[in-house]
Formats: C-alpha cells, structure tokens, sequence
C-alpha cells in the first residue's frame, strides 16, 4: 500500500519527490510540531509512483508528453484547447486496479465507520512549493467530498489539474520540466470552517518583505473564497517580539466586506461540494476571528516558521463545532523573501492626478497604460503588452496573460489570494477589491496605477509622469549625527524601516486621525447626540468596534504600535494632534464643534487647544492611546512630543496634563520632547528645557512666525526660506541651548530634506539629529557624506 498510499503522520520534508510540497509539509507538521501547539487534521497521500503508473496506463504519457513537446504556450488559445484535450484524456482513464483497492481502503479506514465523513482533496505537485517556486493556486482543491465515488473523481480531477492551461504555462516559463513534475493528491478530513472562519496567513508582510510581524486574512466560512480573491477578507498585523513577550500583539485590523462565504452544498453526494452563500449585514460588520484568536494563529505560524527556518504561507481554518483552530496547509513564502534587502527600489509619483478608483495595494511598484476590462477567460486574447488588466476578480487560470499587463486592477479580491501572489511574483502592480473598478474605468482609458503609496491603492486618471529610483545601501558611509524619518502615515512604515535610519523623528498624531480614523474625536464623544444622518456615517467608520469612543482609541494605538513595532528598538517620537481648527472642521462632525478662525494657522492649536475646557477630553483619548502602546504593549520606544507651546506656562500645565493621565515625564522611561518652533522657544529655551527633555525644531513654524510669513499663502511664498539668516540665528540659539543642557535637539521640520545644505549647515552646528522625508533620506546621506566637516 505505501507504494500508493501514505498517511500524513508517516510522512516528512523528505518525501517532496513522493508526495509533493504541500502533503510533505503537512506530515511534517503533523509528526514534529503536533506537540508544540500546531494542529493540523489526519489524512493521506496518493504517491508520485501512483500517479506514474496511472499515465502509463494506455500509453497516456507518451500521448501527453507529445501534445506538450509541440505546443506554443504563448499561444492563449492553442494553450487552451491543448490543456483541455489533455484534462479529458486524464478524466477518461481509468485508475489501475491496485490504485483503485488503495484509495479504498485507506479511505475505509479514515472514515472509521462514520459513512458521512467529508474530507478535502488537494493537489500537490513534486516540484511546487520549493524555496524557488511557488505554483500558487496551479492545481485544483476540492472541499466537502463525501464518498468514495466522489473521492475517485475528485482525485482524478486533481491529476489532471497538473494541465491546467496556467499550470502548463508556469512550468515552461519557470524551467520545469513537464516530464519531471508529478502530482500527488492530499485526503484530509474537512475542518468545518463553513460555520466558523478561515484565511490565509503569511509570516512576514506581503508588500514590504518585512520580518516582523505575521499578516493574517480570513472571512467567514470554507477558505477558498479568500483564496481565490472572490472576496475582501478581514486582514490583521501581530508584532512577533511583542507576541513573544506575553504582550497585546495585535498592531492593525482592517475590516474587509465579506460579502459572501462558502460552505457546505446541502446534498453534496450529487457532485456539487459546496455553494456560496451571502452574508448577512451584521455579521459583515464584524471582525471573523477575534484579537485572542489573531494571535493565537499567529502564534503557530512563528512555530511552523522556526521550525522550517524561512518565511511560510500558511492556509487556517476555525471549526465551528470544536472552536479549535487548525492549520490545512503550510508552503514556503517565494516572493519577498528572496528579494534583495541590499537593494532600495523607490517608484515615485511625480505629478499628481484624479483618483478614479482605489483599492488594496500590491506590491510597491507604478504602471500606466490603456484600460482593457475583461469579463472571462475566453476575452483573455484581447489583452496586449502593456494593457491594464481590469476585471471583476482574476483567478490563477489567467497567469498566462497576466504577465502582459503593465498593471491590474479587480473589484473582487484580498492581498493573500492566488492572483495577488502571482501578481507579486511577476513583478507587476495590481489594485484589489476596489468594488467598482468594472464600472468606473472605460475600456481604452488610459490610466495611472500606482501601488506606492501604502497600503491604500489608486487608480488616477491619465498616463502620469512617475519614475524608478534604485539605491544599494550595503556600505552606507558614516556621518556624525543621526539621519531620522518623518513617517506619519502607517501604511508605509514598514516600507519605510528598511530604509538606512535611526528611527522616527516625526509621527504626526494627525495623519493618524485623517487617515485611519476621519471622525472628529468630539462627534465620538457625543455620539448620542449626533444628528441622525451624522450618526450613520459615524456606524459605517466604527463597524467592527466596541464603540466609538473605543473605535478612536483603537485606531490610534493601531497606528503608533505599527509605527513603533517597524521601527523598534529605534525611537518613534509621535507628536500629539495638531490639527487646527478649519482641518478639524473637515472630519466628519467636525463643523458641529469647530470655531470659525480668520487664520486658523495662528489660532486654536498644539498646547492651548490640549489644555483648553472645550478639548481636554480629547487630548485625554490620545493620552489613553499612547500609555496603552507604551505600558501594555510594551512600546517604551516611543516618546511623546508637544506642539505649538506658545508660553512657559503653557508648557508646564501640559506636562501636569500628561501625568494626570499616566504619562509623567520618566516614568517607564518616557522623554517628552517639545516641538520648538515659535520665536518664543528660542528665545527662552532654557525656561521651555526645564519642563522637557529636548527640543524638536519645527523649521516651518519657525520659519513662518520669524518673517512674518503665512505658509498658506501662495502671494509670498517665494519669501519662504529656511535658510534666512533670522531664522538660522533662532536655530543655533535653540541648538546652543540644548547641547548646554545636555538634552536633545533635533529638527523635524521640512526645511533639511528640501535643503541638503541646510542639513549640512545643522550637522556643522552640533545638532543631535535630522528627520528627514523618507524620499530624501538616501539622497541627502550621500550628500552630507560628501561634504561632512571636519567635527
């Protein structure tokens, strides 16, 4: 029988050449990681020897292997009729008799008695999943089998899977040998997910190839919805060491739709396995797993990562009837974890343009070219080099045509199904689950996709000016101070980290807010009090969340904690909110609670706005915020920083503020930095240094309120210099005073990435560090290295 025949438990990573990647794995697992809190569900293999005798079966080989030797893959429809010639001659021959008496009685004996036992029946190939080859999503999976009949065709559905029109395709342009691969087909007993959840798990971040977290998709019912990109998962970040550390890990969640889930076919004996099903309103607008099972995965997905010693793709599912969670395959990552480290590669927008659509990012690059909107595989011929691929949801079966797209763009589809995988690994920048990009973009239009923005992906309007910037940062020369980063935005932090950098200068509150949040912190506040029609603009927001006020709080440790975890051990200095008032007014429920200011630049902001009656209860929100990021998560690398102290006493009610609310200055290690940039900082830093740590310099403020300048008028902004003599007399004042103090000084303003030499000029006057853009971080090292002093 082990001619034919394997049990998972029997079987090792030895054994690819027998039952190919996936089914090693999993016995793998089973037999090395069960006693460390890994759980995977009993089952079999078919054998590349079974699979070997049945195409010798009738001369089928022999018939195969000469189609194949003739065929054009670049052809798309020659390759189509080709692989469905090939399937049928599979599904039309008939299993050897000692295969057939094989799988018979291994399935008696899974079954053990229970006649309405349902397993699944997955393909695994002798050459997939290598550290070199993905082949994602090239064989079939069938779920929900019942019965022996159904077992057989199930089976041989999946060997001739092995000629799917995208798995012909993959091998020939990846250098595999059609005659050298073989396919092995995995039993396993169903885990029933269908009235639970399930996903996909990576153990590093699918965009970034950043190591330290594990990224966690999932939605409701039978996984092969998120799999297969038919819908907008749920989609979570766990930080390993803080996990690791007995800590909340949790650093994002994204509430996806989940519109619709898979699940058992109510009389599945009649070849239908399972159907797909709506789901309701309610439930859509919760999270599918909880933190506590977040984590929980995450947990044994840093297991199975250890033990194969690279990063994994890793398929889970939740019974609905035990609650336990299981791990139904586990493959190695093929993509980012072989991309260079040493090499910076930068797309970056040059012009900006009409956002048409957006959607879920992949990957980091920018195409543009002419929009082709393709309903089926059999319009595939119509696309041409160059093209954007624009589709309800693409499936790996389209692998073929995919590669001659500058770019694509689904309305359907998560960041861990097949076709997002594929996407990334030809190097080509797609847009996912964007709703209605079918809809809204033309056939012929020429368009801008641009994947390097973060997380969030855009689909502009026109052909826009953009370019690739590429940097080795193997041997980064020394300079005499530290080059730090402005980050505000989360989504690109851990892009951001592997950049040559000691931390975070500035992380500005705000972007948090806009971004993520975009509901005034008062309109949570008063959430009873709202207006109807503000209230259900507020539900669709904090969907997924205890509460609003808890939906707040919540997005803000989401975004400090991505920050901090990035960039830990480094420093992350997050500066508090400083919105003013006409920006604050523009959130949602804004107006209701916003003074009308004739300069809202001069006006209700940083420390006046904190320690003032009417926002005290807010600034209290972003208090809570920071203490759970720092005291609970254990995030004691990030430091607070206080805008806008126009007075000294200012500056000391809002360090009374601070600690009234669990943040006193150097408990648990916390510096608080004050953001210098008023003339009045300067002028008196030594007054401002008694209550803080150090100073930031705000050259834009400063620069501002020096030459008497608005920076938000165009009239005279040709006057704007943060080079002017003025201004350089205030900051080697504040620098001065610092360094006499023996605290820090650094400066976060625009002024040092617009301006190399100005950088140049405050390394020359002692300055601890510069927070630079990170789009200007590689440039200006170079150039300070070039010209550093002679300290």
């Amino acid at each position: 029988m082990h001619d034919y025949i394997i049990w998972f438990e029997h079987l090792g990573m030895s054994d690819v050449d027998r039952v190919g990647g996936k089914n090693a794995s999993l016995g793998e697992m089973i037999s090395n990681l069960a006693n460390a809190g890994v759980t995977v569900p009993g089952g079999f293999a078919t054998t590349s020897h079974a699979y070997r005798e049945f195409l010798a079966t009738n001369g089928l080989k022999d018939k195969i292997d000469e189609t194949l030797d003739a065929l054009d893959v670049n052809d798309v429809n020659e390759l189509a009729r080709v692989g469905a010639k090939i399937r049928q001659w599979v599904i039309d021959t008939p299993f050897p008799a000692v295969l057939d008496n094989a799988l018979a009685e291994a399935y008696a004996q899974l079954q053990n008695g229970n006649s309405k036992m349902a397993v699944a029946v997955r393909s695994s190939a002798t050459a997939e999943d290598l550290p070199d080859a993905s082949f994602a999503g090239q064989q079939e999976t069938f779920l929900n089998v019942v019965g022996l009949d159904n077992i057989r065709t199930s089976v041989k559905e999946v060997f001739a899977s092995l000629f799917n029109d995208r798995a012909i395709s993959y091998r020939v342009h990846h250098g595999f040998d059609h005659k050298l691969v073989a396919l092995s087909a995995g039993i396993q007993k169903m885990v029933r997910s269908e009235t639970a959840s399930s996903g996909v798990m990576f153990t590093l971040d699918t965009e970034s190839g950043f190591r330290g977290v594990v990224f966690i998709t999932g939605s409701y019912g039978l996984g092969e919805t998120v799999v297969q990109g038919a819908v907008n998962p749920d989609e979570f970040y766990v930080h390993k060491s803080t996990l690791t550390a007995g800590r909340p890990a949790v650093l994002r969640r994204n509430l996806g739709s989940k519109a619709i889930k898979m699940i058992y076919h109510t009389n599945p004996t009649e070849g239908e396995f399972v159907e797909t099903v709506k789901v309701d309103a309610a439930e859509r607008g919760r999270f599918c797993i909880t933190d506590a099972e977040v984590e929980e995965l995450a947990k044994q997905a840093m297991i199975i990562e250890n033990h194969y010693q690279r990063p994994m793709d890793i398929e889970w599912a939740k019974d609905g009837d035990d609650g336990r969670i299981y791990i139904v395959q586990a493959r190695p990552e093929t993509v980012k974890s072989r991309a260079s480290a040493n090499v910076m590669e930068r797309y970056l927008l040059k012009e900006t343009g009409k956002v048409l659509v957006e959607g879920r990012s992949i990957g980091h690059k920018i195409g543009a070219g002419p929009v082709k909107i393709i309903t089926s595989i059999n319009e595939m011929d119509k696309v041409q080099d160059g093209d954007v691929l624009v589709t309800d949801m693409t499936d790996p079966d389209w692998e073929p045509v995919m590669k001659r797209a500058s770019a694509i763009v689904t309305d359907r589809g998560g960041r861990t199904c097949h076709a997002a995988i594929i996407a990334r690994e030809l190097g080509i920048p797609a847009v996912v689950g964007c709703g209605d990009a079918t809809d809204l973009l033309k056939n012929g239009q020429e368009v801008t996709v641009s994947c390097a923005e973060g997380d969030t992906g855009f689909i502009y309007e026109g052909a826009l000016d953009f370019e690739l910037r590429e940097n080795t940062i193997e041997s980064m020369p020394n300079i005499p101070f530290k080059i730090m980063m402005n980050v505000g935005n989360p989504d690109r932090a851990f892009d951001f980290q592997a950049l040559p950098n000691e931390g975070v200068g500035l992380a500005r509150l705000e972007f948090i807010i806009n971004r993520m949040i975009g509901v005034h912190p008062k309109a949570l506040l008063n959430y009873d009090t709202l207006p109807r029609d503000i209230q259900q603009t507020v539900d669709k927001r904090i969907s997924g969340y205890a509460s609003p006020v808890d939906f707040y709080v919540d997005k803000l440790v989401e975004g400090i904690s991505t920050l901090a975890g990035a960039f830990a051990p480094k420093k992350v200095i997050v500066r508090m909110s400083d919105f003013k008032s006409n920006e604050y007014a523009n959130l949602i429920g804004g107006a209701l609670y916003e003074p009308d200011e004739e300069n809202p630049m001069l006006g209700f902001r940083g420390a006046s706005r904190y320690i003032s009656e009417t926002f005290r209860d807010c600034f209290e929100l972003e208090c809570r915020a920071m203490k759970r990021v720092r005291n609970d998560m254990g995030f004691t690398n990030v430091e607070v920083m206080i805008p806008f102290v126009r007075t000294v006493g200012e500056a000391a009610q809002v360090m009374d503020l601070l600690a009234e609310n669990g943040l006193k200055r150097g408990e648990n290690g916390l510096r608080v930095i004050m953001m210098c940039e008023l003339p009045s900082n300067a002028l008196l830093a030594d007054q401002f240094l008694e209550h803080f740590d150090g100073f930031s310099i705000g050259s834009n403020d400063l620069t501002q309120l020096t030459l008497g300048l608005d920076r938000d008028s165009g009239i005279i902004a040709h006057l704007f210099d943060e080079r002017n003599d003025a201004v350089k007399v205030l900051l080697s004042s504040a620098i001065q005073a610092c360094r006499k103090a023996g605290k820090y000084i650094g400066i976060c303003g625009q002024g040092p990435s617009d301006h190399p030499d100005l950088a140049k000029w405050l390394m020359e006057q002692g300055i601890d560090s510069v927070s630079l853009n990170p789009d200007s971080v590689l440039d200006t090292w170079f150039f300070l290295a070039d010209q550093k002093p002679d300290l």
